[in-house]
C-alpha cells in the first residue's frame, strides 16, 4: 500500500474485456451454452455478470500489446483517482470521459497502460 494518502486504491476489478473474432457467436456461448447472466449488448460488444465483475466481449481494438484483454479497475471519484495516477506517473491515452449512459447512471472511464503494454483502465458508474 502506498504512503501516499491521496493515492488510489485499486483492488476492486469492475470489468474484464475479453476479444473475441465473432460477437454473436460468443454471445450465445457465454449466455447459453455457459450460462452466464447477459446484462446488455452494444454494435461489437456484449455485457455479462459475473456475480458483480462485468464481462465484456468485444471485437479487436487493434494489434498492439495488451489488445487481448483489458482490466477495469472500478473508482469513486475517477477525475481525483486519475489525477493522482498522473502525479505519481501514469499517462492516460485517454482522460476520463462519459462511455455510456442509461435512465439510471453514467459510465466513465480512463484507460492508461502498465508497465508492459497493457492496457488498463479506471471505471465509474455515476
Amino acid at each position: 500500500m502506498s504512503d501516499n494518502p491521496t493515492a488510489p486504491h485499486l483492488s476492486t476489478i469492475g470489468q474484464i474485456a475479453v476479444t473475441v473474432e465473432d460477437i454473436d457467436r460468443a454471445t450465445a456461448f457465454y449466455r447459453d451454452t455457459l450460462g452466464v447472466p447477459h446484462l446488455f449488448s452494444a454494435p461489437g460488444m456484449a455485457f455479462f455478470d459475473c456475480d458483480g465483475v462485468r464481462l465484456m466481449l468485444s471485437l479487436p481494438q487493434g494489434t498492439e500489446p495488451g489488445a487481448s484483454s483489458i482490466l477495469y479497475f472500478r473508482v469513486e471519484g475517477i477525475q481525483e483517482a486519475a489525477a493522482a495516477l498522473e502525479a505519481r506517473g501514469v499517462h492516460f491515452e485517454r482522460e476520463p470521459q462519459a462511455a455510456h449512459r442509461t435512465e439510471t447512471s453514467t459510465l466513465w472511464l480512463a484507460f492508461f497502460r502498465d508497465s508492459e503494454g497493457n492496457l488498463m483502465a479506471l471505471m465509474e458508474d455515476v
